[in-house]
C-alpha cells in the first residue's frame, strides 16, 4: 500500500462525493471519555455518513476473559453482518473519518482491511472537510440497503500474547509516554509496558490534525527501528494501535496487531511488566 491507498484528502473526497457512485462514509465519533458519539454525530456530520458505534460494531464485548482486553476484535461472522448493514459490498469505496485525530477511524479502517475490503481514512477528519468548504448535515444516519457481501478476514496479521512476548522485531506501544513509563495507569490493572516494547504515541502521527508528511513519518519510524524488519503494534485496548498500523501502511509497511494490547496483557498476572522509558 501507498499513502494514497490509505488516506484521502478532503478535496479529493469532495470530488468523489460529487460523482456516482459516491463513497460510503462511516463516521466513527469516539473518544475514551465519551465513547458514545451519537449526539455529536447528530449535531453535524458529512452528508450521507453512517454513524459507527466503536464499542458495539468494531469490538466484541461478549467475552468474560479479561486477557482478551477491553476492545476484543469482533468475530468474522459478527463483523460481516455489520458490514452488510452498512450497505457495503466488495466494490464499495469506503471512507472513514472522525473528529479526534483519526484515532477511532483507524480502528474501522483496520477492520475493513482485515476483512479484505477497500477503505481509506479522511486525513484531518471532520475539521479538514469543513476547511475544504464542505457543509455538514444534522440528524440520524440515513437508511441504506443491506448487502449480502462475504468478507474474508485475516487479510492483515494479528498476534496474541504469546507472539507478542516472543516478537522477533520491533513492538510499538501507541499509548501516551507517561502510561508507557508506568507513571500513571487510569484504566488497566497494572502500570507499565510489555518488556522490550518501544513507545510510539499515536497522537504524534498527527501533531497538527493531519498525518505528518511522508518524509517526516518515515523519519519517525526509522528512529524507532520499525522500517527494518517485522513490526507489531499495541496500545491500551487495541484501538489507537490501529493508528500506528495506519501510519506505517502509508509507508508500505504491514504491522501485526496485538488486539488485547495492554488491557489484556496487564490482566494476566503471569505476564512480566516493564516500567521506565
Amino acid at each position: 500500500m501507498t499513502r494514497s491507498d490509505v488516506l484521502i484528502s478532503a478535496d479529493e473526497l469532495l470530488t468523489r462525493m460529487a460523482g456516482t457512485p459516491a463513497p460510503r462514509l462511516l463516521d466513527v465519533r469516539w473518544t475514551l471519555p465519551k465513547p458514545d458519539g451519537r449526539e455529536d454525530f447528530a449535531a453535524g456530520h458529512i452528508p450521507g455518513a453512517l454513524y459507527v458505534d466503536l464499542d458495539t460494531e468494531l469490538a466484541d464485548h461478549g467475552s468474560t476473559d479479561p486477557t482478551a482486553g477491553r476492545h476484543p476484535l469482533p468475530s468474522p461472522e459478527a463483523f460481516q453482518e455489520t458490514v452488510r448493514s452498512w450497505g457495503i459490498d466488495e466494490d464499495t469505496e469506503v471512507v472513514v473519518y472522525d473528529d479526534n485525530s483519526s484515532l477511532g477511524a483507524a480502528r474501522a479502517w483496520w477492520l475493513l482491511r482485515w476483512a479484505g475490503l477497500n477503505a481509506r481514512v479522511l486525513d484531518g477528519g471532520l475539521a479538514a472537510f469543513r476547511d475544504a468548504g464542505g457543509t455538514l448535515e444534522t440528524g440520524d444516519s440515513p437508511e441504506v440497503e443491506p448487502t449480502a457481501v462475504e468478507i474474508s478476514t485475516e487479510q492483515l496479521p494479528v498476534i496474541d500474547a504469546e507472539a507478542a512476548a516472543a516478537f522477533d522485531g520491533v513492538l510499538l506501544d501507541a499509548r501516551a509516554a507517561e502510561r508507557f513509563r508506568g507513571e500513571t495507569e487510569p484504566l488497566d490493572p497494572q502500570a507499565g509496558h510489555i518488556p522490550g516494547a518501544k513507545n510510539a504515541p499515536a497522537t504524534e502521527n498527527v501533531p497538527a490534525g493531519t498525518f505528518l508528511p511522508e518524509a517526516l513519518l518515515r523519519e519517525r519510524f526509522e528512529e524507532l527501528g520499525a522500517l527494518d524488519g517485522p513490526v507489531g503494534v499495541y496500545c491500551g485496548s487495541g484501538v489507537t494501535a490501529c493508528h500506528n498500523a495506519l501510519a506505517l501502511a502509508t509507508l508500505g509497511v504491514e504491522a501485526s496487531l496485538y488486539p488485547a494490547s495492554w488491557s489484556g496483557w496487564s490482566s494476566d498476572s503471569d505476564r512480566p511488566v516493564e516500567t521506565g522509558a
